[in-house]
């Protein structure tokens, strides 16, 4: 791989620049693209855009920025492209810095920042080669997310559509689904979890077979049937249904018809029970296993106190454990009302209390 170092400015870097969702991002006289395939979605935050431009005209150094050269004779950003996007919305007066815009700023104010120097290495080499190298120079910064590793990996047709549906704050997913699933859409962690709804966990797979489709129809209209039986099953919002596998729930309920009104009078019946953890309750009702609610454990005072009652003898089996070969279970079940207490405390040998929970 061949890398050379070349010096910029400012000003050669913004000329050309134009960002349109379609088409991505460029620069450099329309020969740079900002944002190829392996690029995050421009993730920071106002006060690091406007750190970047107070380090300008402090005339402080940027970090180096590095591109690879394109078979075409272009180039693309291998690492600074959050700091060269920074520059870019400013010139453009996409942003203010001081309560400033650029166009606000005299002539001199806007040469000190165009002239600015910038450096540059760019490499060229193969596409796995320049892909090992970013994942190297980006370990010092945001670490990429497994899911920007992926769709490195998987650039093309397919990803570009997906990514219009499912990468962005503003994308309609994002506005459909934003009440039952957790993440941020710019750091993919929502095109992730929907992948991993509909490829049962095969993300890498289904990605693999997908890459080269002219479209993502296929999981956008998986998504919406996925978030509309949720609207319909259990139409009250509440914060606790944000990351409940709503595509395993889908997958294998959606077919089955539902009292509405019963299931919801059980889920505030089931929020009021101090034994009950919430993020297990919708699965609890479609499955009807208790371990989804993970009951609230007994103390480990009320499990010393059952354990000395009992005399280390298990309340199945008859036969004599340690305290630790040990686990604690609820003489009433749960489900007839037996409560967390000391007084419905018994201790059961592991493999008893594992048959009682298989049943």
């Amino acid at each position: 791989m061949k890398i050379e170092q070349k010096a910029i400015t400012i000003r050669d870097l913004v000329d050309g620049y134009e960002d349109k969702e379609e088409n991505g991002i460029v620069g450099y006289g329309g020969k740079l693209n900002i944002r190829p395939p392996y690029q995050r979605e421009f993730i920071y935050k106002p006060e690091q855009q406007e750190a970047v431009i107070d380090t300008i005209l402090k005339k402080f150094p940027l970090n180096t920025m590095y591109w690879a050269k394109t078979d075409d004779g272009n180039y693309e950003i291998i690492d600074g492209q959050q700091r060269t996007v920074s520059i870019c919305r400013f010139c453009h007066g996409d942003f203010a810095f001081d309560f400033r815009y650029f166009a606000n700023l005299t002539d001199d104010e806007k040469d000190k920042i165009l002239d600015y120097p910038l450096t540059v290495y760019i490499c060229e080499g193969t596409d796995s080669e320049k892909l090992a190298w970013f994942k190297v120079i980006n370990i010092a910064g945001e670490k990429l997310t497994d899911q920007e590793l992926r769709n490195a990996v998987y650039a093309g047709s397919w990803l570009a559509d997906a990514k219009r549906y499912f990468s962005k704050s503003t994308c309609a997913a994002y506005q459909m689904g934003k009440d039952y699933i957790s993440g941020s859409p710019i750091r993919q962690e929502l095109l992730e979890t929907v992948l991993k709804w509909i490829s049962k966990g095969n993300i890498d797979i289904y990605m693999a077979k997908h890459q080269h489709d002219p479209n993502a129809n296929e999981l956008w209209m998986y998504f919406r049937n996925v978030i509309t039986w949720i609207q319909v099953t259990f139409p009250k919002k509440r914060p606790f249904m944000k990351g409940v596998d709503w595509g395993y729930l889908y997958d294998n309920y959606h077919d089955k018809l539902y009292d509405t009104q019963k299931l919801e009078e059980r889920i505030q019946e089931l929020i009021i029970d101090d034994d009950v953890k919430n993020s297990g309750i919708y699965f609890y009702l479609l499955t009807g296993k208790e371990k989804y609610l993970h009951i609230r454990d007994f103390t480990p005072k009320m499990k010393l106190a059952a354990y000395e009652r009992q005399k280390g003898i298990c309340a199945k089996c008859g036969k004599h454990f340690e305290a630790q070969e040990m686990e604690a279970d609820h003489i009433t079940p749960w489900s007839k009302g037996g409560a967390t207490i000391a007084e419905n405390c018994q201790m059961l040998c592991r493999d008893c209390n594992r048959r009682k929970s298989d049943k």
